[in-house]
């Protein structure tokens, strides 16, 4: 990727992270103009259609990212939403599922699924991926911990050598 495609993609991402859909669109435009098989800038610039209302705009960036890369998650997870909020239950629940199998840890894909088997009266199965959520989400604050007191007792140690010499 050049220079000025890099400095576009972040950009892109820059103005979605504030929001501005409108220009994080235009420039991943620009990058998928010159790149188009630039997989994390058709989910995000899909991701920004989706957040402007323009569903369909934002399904054909998902689909043409797992196109690039039929194991892309978090394109199914997208596409999932976009089918959800177009009426497509079964098809959203289809990318949810998938989304699942690529990547067993991936708890937003639990959530999805969870929040719409609920809406779709299957209480059991979104009471199971619930519980999914909740445990992975207590493995990555045990992860965070765990790694946390590897670096507090390393930094002790540093301390405690420097303060015997």
């Amino acid at each position: 990727m050049t220079a000025n495609l890099h400095e576009k993609f972040n950009a892109g991402m820059t103005a979605f992270l504030g929001q501005d859909y409108g220009t994080c669109i235009e420039n991943l435009s620009e990058v998928l103009r010159e790149d188009s098989a630039h997989r994390l800038a058709l989910v995000s610039r899909g991701a920004a259609f989706l957040r402007t209302g323009q569903i369909r705009t934002a399904l054909t960036d998902f689909d043409r990212a797992l196109e690039v890369d039929a194991g892309y998650y978090r394109a199914y997870h997208l596409r999932g939403l976009a089918r959800e909020i177009e009426g497509d239950d079964e098809g959203a629940l289809q990318d949810f599922t998938k989304a699942i199998e690529l990547a067993p840890e991936y708890g937003a894909a639990y959530h999805s699924r969870a929040t719409l088997l609920t809406k779709m009266g299957q209480l059991d199965q979104a009471t199971e991926d619930i519980q999914m959520v909740t445990q992975l989400t207590q493995q990555n604050i045990e992860s965070f911990a765990d790694e946390n007191n590897v670096w507090r007792s390393n930094h002790m140690q540093v301390e405690t050598i420097m303060e015997t010499e």
